[in-house]
């Protein structure tokens, strides 16, 4: 589709404003309803699936990477900046579908994470990890909810993008991608199972129609 014939917002933007938190909020309430749950259930089983190949424990922890990791909390300010509001509703649905198929996969995959978690010693890194590893369980790994997220995001966000907007984008994607496995918060199969499912949504709830 040419740039020309991308869709504009329409409505003022108290619309806009309020679509996006509407769909903010439900999208909390998946996210918040799902993922403490599935940590605390698979936390209780007896047996947990390591699926993972050894060759991938030796993935470096790089973490500086920690930064991209959490920078995936900005892409969620993006659509109102990029996506028209008539647009938003097919993003929320995207993610609220994938924080549900994410709830199923945990419970018929309750996966461990194969890393040991390493604390690093140097400020801020130290308060950083600690206070992540201390709400995020070592659980809840295929699929990777951040990648779904952050995956959704951007290329919802990179369909209305000018171009060297939307290279940016995806170069962003890229690193935050990378940081889950180089912060050793998840494996290859995560990664791969989340881009999976987003490729899947994108075109179940279109974003962009020709």
């Amino acid at each position: 589709m040419s740039e020309d014939a991308l869709p504009t917002p329409t409505l003022p933007r108290w619309e806009r404003l309020r679509m996006f938190s509407f769909l903010s909020l439900w999208i909390g309430v998946a996210f918040f309803g799902v993922y403490p749950t599935m940590n605390w259930i698979t936390s209780l089983r007896a047996v947990r699936l390591h699926l993972y190949v050894p060759a991938e424990l030796a993935i470096p922890f790089v973490p500086q990477f920690i930064w991209a990791y959490l920078s995936m909390y900005v892409l969620f300010f993006l659509p109102l900046i990029f996506v028209p509001t008539a647009r938003m509703p097919p993003l929320g649905k995207q993610l609220i579908a994938g924080t549900l198929i994410s709830a199923a996969l945990f419970l018929l995959l309750p996966a461990e994470l194969g890393f040991v978690r390493t604390v690093p010693s140097a400020a801020p890194y130290a308060n950083l990890y600690a206070g992540i590893f201390g709400v995020d369980r070592p659980f809840n790994l295929v699929p990777s909810l951040h990648v779904i997220y952050s995956s959704a995001i951007t290329l919802a966000c990179a369909d209305f993008a000018r171009p060297r907007a939307r290279f940016g984008l995806l170069l962003w994607l890229v690193v935050i991608v990378a940081s889950t496995l180089l912060v050793h918060q998840h494996h290859l199969l995560d990664v791969a199972a989340a881009l999976a499912i987003v490729w899947y949504l994108r075109r179940r709830y279109e974003v962009i129609h020709d």
